[in-house]
C-alpha cells in the first residue's frame, strides 16, 4: 500500500529564503497530519549546516515519522563539462544529505532546456550526468529519481526533459536500478500534455509520485495548450488547487498505479491556501488509497 508524504508548498519562501519560519515548525504542524513522512528539500536554510541533518532526522523520527525523499535541482545540460561536474558533485553531496536523513529516494532533474542544445545532445549530457552519480547513490542504497519537472525556480530556462517524447527518452537512456521516475501529473499539465498518456508510457518505472491539483482560472486545456507551450515563467491559466478538485483524474492515476504493483511514496504538494487544505487533499488521497489498495 502506498505511504504519504507532505512537503511544504505553501512555506518555500520563509523555509528558504527569509527564515521566517524554521524547520521545527514545519516539523510540528506536519506531525498532526494522517501522513507517514516529510519530503525534505536540500535548500531548505537550515539545511545548510551539516550538524543540523541528524538533528533534524531525530526531530521528525520522535514525531513518529520519516524523510523518505530529497528535493533538488541539478542542472545537466550545461555545454561546460566543468559546470557539469560541479553539479554532479552537488548530487553526491544531496544523496549524502538524504542518506544521513534516513531517506531513501533523491530527486534529479535533467537540466535547462538552453536553446543550443539538440535533443540527441542534451539527452546524452543528462544521462551521462545521472549515470555518473549512481554508483555513489547505490552505495548508500539510495535511488535516483527523475521527475517530469517543469522549472526550478532560479533557472532561466525551463526543463530539458518537459516534453514527454524527451522525457521518456532520457528515462529510457538509464537502466539501473537505482534510478526511477517521480511521477507529477500536475506538471504534464505545465508541458500541455495529457499526464495519463505519460504515465502509461512510464508507469513501470515510476517508483514515487507528487500528488498536486491544478486547475483552470479561465479558458480549456486546449487554450493552456496553444497558449502557454513552452512559455518562460508559470502558466498564467493555472493554479494550484485542493487535490481532487482540479484537472487531475485520480481514479486513472491510481488505477493504472495500482496495475503496476506501486506501492511507495506518494508525496503531497499542496496548502498554499493553508493547512485546512493541506488535511483536506490529505483525507482525500486517503480515501483513494483505501478504494484502489484495500488491503
Amino acid at each position: 500500500m502506498p505511504k504519504l508524504a507532505a512537503f511544504p508548498k505553501a512555506f518555500m519562501h520563509a523555509l528558504c529564503k527569509d527564515g521566517s519560519m524554521k524547520l521545527a515548525t514545519w516539523i510540528e504542524l506536519a506531525s498532526n497530519l494522517d501522513i507517514e513522512g516529510l519530503e525534505w528539500y536540500a535548500g531548505f536554510l537550515e539545511m545548510q549546516d551539516t550538524l543540523n541533518w541528524k538533528l533534524f532526522r531525530k526531530m521528525v523520527e520522535d514525531k513518529g515519522k520519516v524523510i523518505p525523499m530529497m528535493c533538488c535541482s541539478p542542472d545537466f545540460t550545461h555545454p561546460s563539462k566543468t559546470f557539469r561536474q560541479k553539479e554532479i558533485d552537488k548530487q553526491k553531496y544531496w544523496i549524502d544529505m538524504t542518506f544521513a536523513l534516513g531517506g531513501s529516494y533523491c530527486r534529479v532533474l535533467s537540466g535547462q532546456r538552453r536553446p543550443e542544445l539538440t535533443i540527441q545532445e542534451g539527452v546524452k549530457l543528462a544521462a551521462d550526468s545521472i549515470q555518473s552519480c549512481l554508483p555513489y547513490a547505490e552505495e548508500r542504497n539510495i535511488t535516483l529519481i527523475l521527475e517530469n519537472h517543469y522549472k526550478d525556480d532560479f533557472w532561466e530556462y525551463p526543463e530539458f526533459a518537459q516534453k514527454m517524447d524527451v522525457f521518456t527518452q532520457l528515462v529510457n537512456s538509464i537502466n539501473h536500478p537505482n534510478f526511477g521516475v517521480n511521477y507529477d501529473p500536475s506538471n504534464a499539465f505545465l508541458a500541455g500534455e495529457d499526464p495519463l498518456e505519460l504515465l502509461k508510457k512510464v508507469s513501470h518505472r515510476v517508483v514515487t509520485m507528487h500528488a498536486s491539483d491544478r486547475y483552470l482560472k479561465y479558458g480549456t486545456v486546449e487554450d493552456l495548450r496553444n497558449e502557454e507551450d513552452g512559455a518562460l515563467g508559470y502558466a498564467k491559466r493555472l493554479s494550484h488547487g485542493e487535490i481532487g478538485k482540479g484537472l487531475n483524474d485520480y481514479d486513472a492515476i491510481f488505477s493504472e498505479l495500482k496495475r503496476v504493483s506501486f506501492d511507495s511514496w506518494i508525496s503531497i504538494e499542496d496548502g498554499v491556501e493553508g493547512m485546512d487544505q493541506l488535511e483536506r487533499s490529505v483525507a482525500f488521497l486517503r480515501k483513494k488509497i483505501a478504494q484502489y489498495w484495500p488491503d
